[in-house]
């Protein structure tokens, strides 16, 4: 019985527990599917992922809820626009191994995971063959290889989809093989699981990383200040207090946090929760999110009004990421 009570209460349980049907999270908060303009036919394209604790942020009854609008398929996904592609960043064209984004000078990117704790409508990656770059523990020997032949490469990078989806031992065996390689400094993880779902953030796992002799960065993913909560700022904490670096990054989207009082209240509550603003995204022109877009005149304006009211350091940097470009290009700067 404690053992069936402890897989219960697990960061799976809860994972598992989500709404996987677009119908069912609106019906939990009272929205009907015409008010909200939601697509059966974008939810086929790109399933729905909410984690409930996520949702039970949303605001009842409200169409236009922001966190609702970041996960919500709608018809809108569905328009067939020029300038908008599968592959919006051509990563296919930095993929020298299977499982491995090579794109900028002294690091590399690797994707162990298929799929996220939640799936976000504007994602670059929503369309991205994962389960022809994710090959587990047997192609790891190569991606190690590979870092191993280019002494440059000084910092590895976890992301998309989730790393944080990973049992904590195939993180610690992959985290442990990256240690291997004595020219590696640098340990970065991208998640939006600690947002999302902060019960991944275990006792485990803040050890896992708090052993590693590489110097440990998470930059989580918060679009919203409504997304942050207590229980998040605890389990940053517990990071922070093992000496890893929690960092932000912001996408700007039409309709969710196109705001300048939004994005300042933004900057502000990631900081009392413990974590660093970092960047401020402009959308990656990825198929199906065209709607979240916004002109760059717009977003310059936002950020202009954005430094008039924050001291330096809660102010992200906007920028763009370019296709072939040798770092992310700032904007307004």
């Amino acid at each position: 019985m404690l053992s069936e009570s402890i897989i219960l209460s697990s960061w799976q349980a809860l994972l598992a527990e989500g709404f996987k049907s677009p119908d069912a999270l609106l019906d939990y908060l009272g929205i009907s599917p015409e008010s909200a303009g939601m697509s059966e036919l974008a939810h086929q394209d790109f399933r729905t992922k909410v984690p409930k604790g996520f949702a039970d942020k949303m605001k009842p009854g409200d169409p236009d809820d922001p966190l609702l609008k970041q996960v919500l398929p709608v018809v809108d996904e569905t328009a067939d626009i020029g300038g908008y592609t599968e592959d919006p960043l051509s990563e296919a064209l930095a993929n020298p191994v299977k499982g491995l984004l090579h794109k900028y000078h002294g690091r590399v990117l690797l994707t162990l995971a298929e799929g996220c704790a939640i799936n976000c409508r504007y994602c670059f990656r929503r369309h991205f063959d994962y389960k022809h770059n994710v090959s587990g523990r047997t192609g790891l020997p190569a991606m190690l290889e590979y870092i191993r032949a280019d002494e440059t490469i000084k910092e590895v990078i976890l992301s998309g989809g989730d790393p944080l989806l990973l049992r904590d031992e195939l993180l610690k065996e992959t985290i442990t093989a990256i240690e291997t390689i004595e020219t590696v400094k640098i340990l970065r993880i991208h998640t939006r699981m600690p947002i999302v779902l902060p019960e991944r953030v275990t006792p485990e796992l803040v050890s896992i990383l708090a052993h590693s002799r590489l110097k440990v960065v998470i930059v989580v993913h918060c679009n919203h200040p409504r997304e942050l909560d207590h229980a998040i700022a605890v389990r940053v904490g517990h990071l922070r207090s093992q000496g890893i670096h929690v960092l932000n990054q912001t996408v700007l989207l039409r309709g969710v946090n196109d705001n300048p009082a939004i994005l300042c209240e933004l900057s502000e509550s990631l900081f009392e929760a413990g974590i660093l603003p970092y960047y401020l995204h402009m959308l990656d022109k990825v198929k199906g999110a065209q709607h979240f877009d916004l002109p760059a005149e717009k977003a310059l304006l936002l950020y202009q009004e954005m430094r008039k009211k924050l001291p330096g350091y809660l102010l992200p940097r906007l920028v763009r990421e370019i296709p072939g470009e040798v770092s992310k290009i700032p904007l307004g700067q």
